[in-house]
């Protein structure tokens, strides 16, 4: 069981790294690095009852936000790797395939879409966004980029 669990740490903080890493790459094409200050305000707020905001720039900020978000990006990832294998087991991650985590990855993208973005106030699948189609075309991407993550570490530790 510890071997599990290390497993989806490793796996999940690996792919949450491979995504950072294409995240920092896209700044070449002249796209904003993520701000994961807003995130982790809205994860700060959760405890104290507000899962919506109209604007989340607008809300109260909150001290360390930007450390609750990083945190939080990564125990997120972690988390979707322990679904991984809660799925499809311990010999997933022995022999890993690329279909499983592909599943999973593009999964997440569905939790940004219904949960973190209209939590934020960017309306459902970032609807209210001027540039939704983009951020939904990245959104994707980044997370197809998180499905080989999941999957490439799981073949680097096997």
């Amino acid at each position: 069981m510890s071997d599990l669990i290390l497993r989806m740490v490793v796996i999940g903080a690996g792919a949450t790294a491979l995504t950072d890493i294409w995240a920092q790459a896209l700044r070449l094409f002249g796209l904003p690095k993520p701000n994961w200050a807003m995130p982790g305000r809205w994860f700060a707020h959760l405890p104290r009852g507000r899962f919506r905001h109209d604007d989340i720039a607008k809300s109260e900020p909150v001290a360390g936000e930007l450390a609750i978000g990083w945190i939080c990006h990564y125990l997120v990832g972690i988390a979707f790797a322990g679904i991984l294998l809660a799925i499809w087991g311990a010999d997933w991650a022995r022999n890993p395939t690329f279909i499983p985590a592909l599943i999973v990855g593009w999964a997440t993208v569905g939790c940004g879409w219904f949960i973190l973005q209209p939590g934020m106030g960017m309306g459902v699948a970032a609807s209210k966004k001027p540039n939704a189609g983009q951020i939904r075309l990245l959104n994707i991407v980044s997370h197809t980029i998180f499905a080989i993550g999941l999957y490439g570490t799981a073949l680097l530790i096997r």
